[in-house]
């Protein structure tokens, strides 16, 4: 039998009814200071996620929009009622198509709303005035009271492999717009056995309690929330997304959280801080698991959590796929290898043809490919010619069965989020666009907010007037891609002397992870003005 998000709900709320499956942030309305969480159970996310399935059941039918159409929620995807939305929509029969709010451009949502054949858009309030000529039936979210106007609940439909559940969609932008991830039911359904892995509790005595790591538009918290669904967990919402180390001290001592998820970038931020606050450090160090994501942590800062018995595992995924790969953990020297989660089946292939005396070197670069029988196999529209979806990740593997994560063959980085960026796409533009102006250029920022663009000028003019000059040549191009890829200001660009980025030594290349580090603290710079 087929499982999804809704049968995990529906399971966990009988088993667990007046559990907290959510704790929602209570501020002070006078200073927005956080004074403490709001606990929701299980039975009342159950009963409100109905609540929302009738009031889109009948306003789409309203709209003559028939069941199992696709429904676009351009929303921010981080609090309670979002995720009501979604699932009420999916409870209601519909196939949600999910765009975020760092996708703020409506022509791009438009696009892909007519891509995936959309009925319907329900959107956030932030967009209302800006949706006039949008080309299908428009609503705007409402509040839970606001919903429950009675009725039937729709009936279930039927669960079928091929047919799809959810549209995501990439991260990061392909030609001015991002990929549809169509994933399925028999995708879903893998989803929901890999996602019982990752949040295993460690005492099924007491009840773990985690925290929300990213939008439920994005591929990362809605997998998340299904594996804590099965196990009866809590999920704590915090004020943003990158909280502090005095907010995530807090969810510990007073919320109760044991477990923390969190993309690497941010993660990084408390694991730096622990070094001079022993407070925070013991209480990291107490906690029964610190599972990362997204991007690799940097190697002085994964060490220093493991000498000082911080309990890491490395979550390796992707929106095409969900999570593909866990770190073993604990404190042995093979705690940081990767290893497939179970229930898969993939293969890693090698880049570069094996040496003809037959030695197999654990220094060989492997491609990690998602074979066409593993049910978490990409919808076929992302696959490679030969059947399979090639990730394009590539690996070592010191250990048999073991991996190493060494980075991608492509030009894309992610951002602090851990959202994808495509630097070649900017580079090609801005080549194309200010050719007469760059002899040279390379777009950086892994782990950053932003993309950083570093030019090699072909013409003497004043910086501060060619960095504008760009940005305005630019302009149009970067106003159709998510925030996290834009370089829309002039400080965003650095101008250097000719020759000066580090190239490769055969082909004279820019080598982007070089320039990374050898401008490491002019971008900190750059980032730290950003940021103010």
């Amino acid at each position: 039998m087929l499982e999804s998000h809704l049968s995990v709900l529906e399971a966990s709320a009988n088993l667990h009814r007046h559990s907290a499956v959510f704790k929602t942030p209570r501020l002070d309305p006078s200073n927005g200071q956080l004074q403490g969480w709001e606990s929701i159970t299980y039975e009342q996310f159950q009963r409100d996620v109905q609540i929302h399935a009738r009031y889109w059941a009948r306003a789409l039918a309203h709209d003559g929009i028939a069941p199992r159409s696709v429904v676009g929620l351009w929303i921010g995807g981080f609090t309670y009622a979002d995720v009501l939305h979604i699932y009420g929509i999916s409870r209601a029969g519909y196939v949600p198509q999910l765009f975020s709010l760092r996708l703020p451009n409506p022509a791009v949502i438009y696009e892909l709303l007519l891509r995936a054949h959309a009925k319907a858009l329900i959107h956030d309030s932030t967009f209302a005035s800006t949706l006039a000529d949008c080309p299908v039936p428009t609503h705007l979210v409402i509040s839970p009271e606001m919903t429950d106007l009675g009725g039937a609940l729709p009936a279930l439909a039927e669960m079928v492999e091929d047919d799809i559940a959810f549209i995501f969609h990439t991260s990061g932008s392909t030609s001015g717009s991002p990929k549809l991830v169509p994933c399925s039911y028999r995708w879903l359904d893998s989803a929901v056995h890999k996602s019982y892995q990752t949040s295993k509790p460690r005492s099924p005595q007491r009840q773990d309690i985690t925290v929300w790591m990213g939008s439920m538009c994005h591929i990362g918290q809605s997998f998340m929330l299904i594996g804590s669904l099965q196990h009866g967990s809590c999920v704590i919402q915090p004020t943003t997304i990158g909280f502090s180390s005095e907010e995530l001290m807090h969810m510990i001592d007073v919320g109760g959280l044991n477990k923390l998820n969190q993309f690497a970038a941010f993660l990084a931020n408390h694991l730096r801080k622990s070094r001079s606050d022993p407070k925070l450090l013991s209480m990291l160090s107490g906690l029964d698991e610190v599972l990362y994501s997204g991007l690799p942590l940097p190697r002085d800062e994964e060490e220093w959590a493991y000498a000082n018995g911080i309990p890491l595992r490395n979550l390796f995924g992707s929106t095409e796929c969900g999570a593909m790969l866990l770190s073993i953990g604990g404190r042995e020297r093979n705690a940081p290898l990767l290893r497939p989660l179970e229930g898969v089946a993939y293969t890693f292939r090698p880049i570069a043809p094996a040496p003809e005396q037959g030695h197999q070197s654990t220094a060989r670069l492997l491609e990690l490919v998602i074979l066409a029988e593993s049910r978490d196999c990409p919808d076929a529209s992302l696959r490679h010619a030969d059947g399979d979806f090639h990730t394009g990740d590539l690996f070592q593997e010191p250990t048999p069965g073991m991996y190493v994560f060494r980075g991608r063959d492509d030009d894309w980085i992610k951002s602090e989020n851990s959202l994808r960026c495509d630097t070649k796409a900017i580079e090609d533009n801005a080549r194309a666009t200010c050719g007469n102006l760059i002899s040279e250029c390379v777009v950086v920022g892994s782990g950053r907010p932003s993309p950083v663009m570093f030019i090699e000028p072909a013409v003497e003019m004043d910086h501060d007037k060619l960095k504008k000059e760009i940005v305005r040549k630019t302009r149009h191009f970067h106003s159709r891609r998510y925030l996290h890829e834009r370089i829309t200001s002039p400080s965003l660009i650095v101008v250097v002397a000719p020759r000066t980025l580090p190239r490769t030594a055969t082909k004279g290349n820019i080598r982007r992870k070089a320039v990374e580090e050898a401008f490491k603290e002019e971008l900190d710079r750059i980032y730290g003005l950003q940021r103010r």
